[in-house]
């Protein structure tokens, strides 16, 4: 696999719960198998989300009445993502914090890049993915996964060959045998 999910605040629970781990998995799989290949990555992302059914609701408002809106949300998961830079872990952490206050979610998926600078002093993606977020309670204090894309990874495994055959079956992904395999 080209991505790492870390759950926080008892967020494997409430997916599994909602029967939505499957589904999660599947979503994040599809946007990594398709998302290296263009460099217009939100709308590769937006079109992925749709694809996998996150995006069936139309408009997907965080706060009414303003343009703020989810990358996608099924079954109250949100999605938030930035593919560009680490750094939008905090505005997505607080976008979706919004959500579960507001009482539209139960939980938050954040897509971001483990892509940062070799001369960082702060560790790997992942070690300072689990600083922030642990961090930052109580003020964000709901259940969130964070999914870390390693997109340079995903890139080189796209020149594998294999068959990118997708069925979409109702609001999920069924990723057929081919694409199971990962870095």
């Amino acid at each position: 696999m080209s991505y790492e999910l870390l759950h926080f605040r008892d967020s494997k629970m409430v997916i599994e719960e909602k029967g939505m781990t499957n589904i999660v998995k599947d979503t994040l799989g599809y946007v990594d198998d398709w998302l290296p290949e263009s460099p217009f990555k939100g709308r590769r992302l937006k079109s992925s989300l749709e694809d996998c059914g996150w995006r069936d609701n139309g408009n997907l408002p965080i706060i009414e009445g303003r343009r703020y809106q989810y990358k996608g949300c099924l079954q109250r998961i949100a999605i938030e993502a930035n593919f560009h830079a680490y750094e939008y872990i905090l505005e997505g952490l607080v976008r979706l914090q919004l959500g579960y206050d507001l009482g539209k979610i139960d939980v938050g998926l954040l897509l971001l890049t483990g892509e940062r600078s070799a001369k960082s002093p702060f560790g790997s993606t992942k070690e300072l993915v689990i600083r922030e977020v642990e961090s930052l309670y109580p003020t964000i204090s709901m259940p969130v996964a964070v999914a870390i894309f390693n997109i340079e990874a995903s890139a080189a495994n796209s020149m594998l060959p294999c068959e990118p055959v997708v069925e979409v079956h109702g609001h999920g992904v069924v990723p057929s045998s081919s694409q199971e395999v990962r870095s």
